[in-house]
């Protein structure tokens, strides 16, 4: 397999888990207060959404590597 069936690959399946899934999230930490050596962190939890239109341009354009990438 040459590399741009392998990247054809990824982007079909990338843009499916982004249809599937419509996005996704992750903790973030940050500091609410210092004072001295006490610190008080806080965790919040970030959402992040994929567009349907990005999901839907990954799968094509990996269809498209991988049909004119044919040998």
């Amino acid at each position: 397999m040459n590399p741009a069936k392998i990247i054809g690959i990824l982007l079909i399946a990338a843009g499916g888990l982004g249809l599937v899934f419509g996005g996704f999230s992750y903790p973030k930490e940050s500091t609410a207060l210092k004072l001295g050596t006490l610190e008080l962190k806080v965790q919040e939890t970030k959402t992040v959404n994929v567009p349907m239109v990005l999901s839907i341009g990954a799968i094509v354009m990996g269809g498209l590597l991988l049909v004119f990438t044919r040998k």
